[in-house]
């Protein structure tokens, strides 16, 4: 009877052992739940803080993945390394520019300026991993210094988008993040960008002379720009004027807002810089501050802020997360730096 249990208990053993074996493997193998349950993430971030001169904005994208991890491809502008605005070789053609300039109801036609190394492959990359808790998103990553973020998850309520809120982070101190199942390759051409039928509207934090602003709920009108027919990744606007730019006391006493001519225009250019990803680039400028240089197209401090399309499950343009990356020609206290969002999911 003592031998026969021996066998039966080793026969229960031999059996038992691949059953734990299974389940060990299966727990090996176990999927996290992807943020909102979407692998692909545009992001803009940023170190602003008033006193600083070393403030930073990144832009890129986050990328998901069903193990835990998480890899990021971004963009990095630094007061500590600051670098001049770049030529994006797209001049808007004369459907939607003028070569007049005055009181022409279209910009000039100058060739699309934005932040420098915008045009060229993101030069920081990063791994990390992740967690969820309820709606927090927790990413530590592996880098050699203690770098974690938390962000607040909301989805979308036609599901089809997701969006972060920054929380917490260690490096930066203002953030956005929105994500969908779509490829990072997925963009929406400018007449789709034009003919979105939604309300978009823009929060915002800048950063300019040692002072924060924060801004928020302001409309984006997309479709008050001209499509251009010949560059058609290009849309361009011309600000008739502003009440609050382009002044007398803001660097135009001759031709401002204020004066005699009175000219507080703005000169805006929406253009693609790649076909094969979501980057863009707004650029914008008082008309009178080339006219107090004597220039047709602006050369001095001018806003370069370069974008990535919002795209959601379906392919659909949603609107653009974003960074201004304006490194003055003199000190860094004349750079201009900016955290943003332009979307209809806020």
């Amino acid at each position: 009877m003592r031998t026969a249990a021996a066998i039966l208990s080793l026969v229960l053993a031999i059996a038992i052992l691949p059953a734990r074996l299974a389940t060990a493997a299966a727990s090996t193998s176990s999927t996290s739940p992807l943020p909102g349950g979407k692998t692909t993430y545009v992001i803009s971030q940023g170190h602003l803080k008033t006193a600083s001169r070393q403030n930073w904005v990144r832009l890129g994208s986050y990328r998901f993945a069903a193990d835990g991890t998480v890899r990021a491809g971004l963009h990095l502008w630094w007061q500590r390394h600051p670098e001049a605005r770049q030529r994006t070789g797209t001049v808007p053609d004369p459907s939607c520019t003028t070569k007049a300039g005055g009181a022409a109801s279209r910009p000039r036609a100058c060739e699309v300026l934005t932040a420098g190394g915008f045009t060229g492959a993101p030069e920081e990359s990063r791994a990390g991993t992740y967690t969820l808790a309820g709606d927090v998103l927790t990413i530590r990553w592996k880098i050699a210094q203690t770098w974690t973020e938390q962000w607040y998850v909301r989805t979308s309520p036609d599901g089809k988008l997701a969006r972060l809120d920054l929380k917490h982070s260690t490096l930066a101190t203002h953030g956005y993040g929105y994500g969908s199942n779509a490829a990072i390759g997925t963009r929406r051409a400018m007449s789709s960008v034009k003919a979105f039928a939604g309300s978009l509207r823009q929060d915002l934090t800048s950063w300019a002379g040692g002072r924060l602003v924060t801004s928020g709920n302001q409309p984006f009108a997309h479709s008050a720009f001209r499509a251009c027919a010949a560059t058609t990744s290009c849309l361009t606007y011309l600000q008739p004027s502003s009440s609050g730019a382009c002044q007398k006391s803001g660097g135009c006493p001759t031709y401002g807002g204020g004066t005699r001519p009175d000219i507080s225009s703005i000169q805006y250019y929406l253009t693609m810089i790649s076909k094969s990803d979501r980057r863009d680039t707004l650029w914008h400028w008082c008309t009178c501050l080339a006219m107090e240089r004597g220039e047709f197209c602006y050369t001095g401090n001018s806003h370069v802020k370069p974008l990535m399309q919002i795209i959601d499950d379906t392919g659909a343009f949603r609107g653009w997360v974003g960074a201004e990356a304006s490194f003055s020609t003199g000190s860094r206290a004349s750079d201009m730096l900016a955290v943003l969002r332009i979307s209809d999911f806020r």
